[in-house]
């Protein structure tokens, strides 16, 4: 872990980074909460196949956190599923699929980033290989070939949508041996940016109070800081903004003092409130941020590039002005 030198306006200052990562994301965090956020199937396209998606989802590791030299950081551990269920998460019962179906509902919503995999009712197995049809291809074009296990999805029974744009779709699918068939409405809605954002901060409170700690108000100083460091993250995902300067110029302390830190997260790992809260507190020296309990302030920032490379991009700007 490296060091830098602090601007001359603050006192100290934690700076951390994370990317996505599946060896972070451990069964203990979400794996209970997430494996039936949805009713969906497993994922086999009709014929030739021309929809199967011939590429895994990328994985990367955690980049090295830069940290000061004379930060204060806890390493109180946090257990606990309830800690990261996200309020806008979709959850269905689908324990008792009817014969011949493959789940119980007629139509979800999910978003685009998306936050969710598509799976097969719970109480269904050894399906087999199934076919798959999607209406509209500018909606969803098909699915990559694997789940996204490190959150908890089965493989076996779900699959990562691979979704183009706005709109609704229907979904048909059925085991080759013609013993279950259904079709399912699916509608993709853009995230709810400034919601998911505060609700980073719900999230946080949380854990703060399940540790004793202060809650943390909205950084109203900073807020427009984490929304340039979140954008600016498309550009160079590092501490060192695009221009060269210290992230820590785009919200400057007081001339009084006061101390800030950096939490950043992209990518696939990173697609709600709920994994990339996960995200971080799954990384000790990303949790020391959280769990600092010098800090009063906390401002979040959120992007959604559906074109970009990572498309999902956060920033927690913490301070104490």
């Amino acid at each position: 872990m490296s060091a830098e030198e602090a601007p001359k306006k603050q006192s100290k200052m934690t700076i951390l980074l994370s990317v996505n990562a599946a060896a972070i994301l451990v069964a203990g965090i979400l794996i209970a909460s997430a494996i039936w956020f949805n009713g969906g199937i497993t994922f086999r396209a009709v014929d030739e196949r021309s929809d199967i998606v011939d590429e895994s989802v990328d994985e990367t590791a955690l980049l090295d956190s830069v940290t000061d030299s004379t930060a204060v950081v806890s390493t109180t551990n946090v257990t606990g599923n309830d800690d990261y269920i996200s309020t806008s998460s979709h959850e269905f019962d689908n324990s008792e699929v009817s014969s011949g179906e493959l789940w119980n509902e007629n139509s979800i919503v999910i978003y685009a980033t998306p936050d969710i995999d598509l799976c097969v009712g719970g109480g269904l197995s050894d399906l087999g290989e199934m076919y798959w049809q999607t209406s509209d291809s500018n909606v969803i074009s098909g699915f990559y070939n694997s789940a996204r296990t490190w959150l908890g999805f089965d493989n076996t029974v779900c699959r990562y949508p691979v979704i183009n744009g706005i709109g609704t779709t229907t979904i048909t699918a059925g085991t080759y041996d013609g013993t279950r068939k259904d079709s399912i409405s699916v509608t993709v809605i853009d995230p709810p940016v400034k919601q998911w954002e505060h609700e980073v901060l719900t999230l946080v409170n949380k854990i703060r109070i399940k540790n004793n700690l202060n809650q943390l108000a909205w950084g109203d100083t900073c807020e427009n800081a984490a929304d340039t460091r979140a954008n600016e993250t498309k550009v160079l995902y590092s501490h060192t903004r695009p221009d060269g300067s210290s992230w820590s110029t785009a919200c400057e302390a007081p001339d009084s003092g006061g101390i800030s830190g950096e939490n950043l997260a992209i990518g696939n790992a990173a697609v709600s409130p709920a994994t990339v809260v996960a995200l971080w507190m799954g990384s000790e020296a990303h949790r020391a941020n959280i769990l600092n309990p010098d800090y009063d302030k906390l401002a979040v920032g959120f992007v959604f590039d559906k074109d970009s490379d990572y498309k999902t991009y956060w920033s927690q700007f913490f301070s104490t002005y």
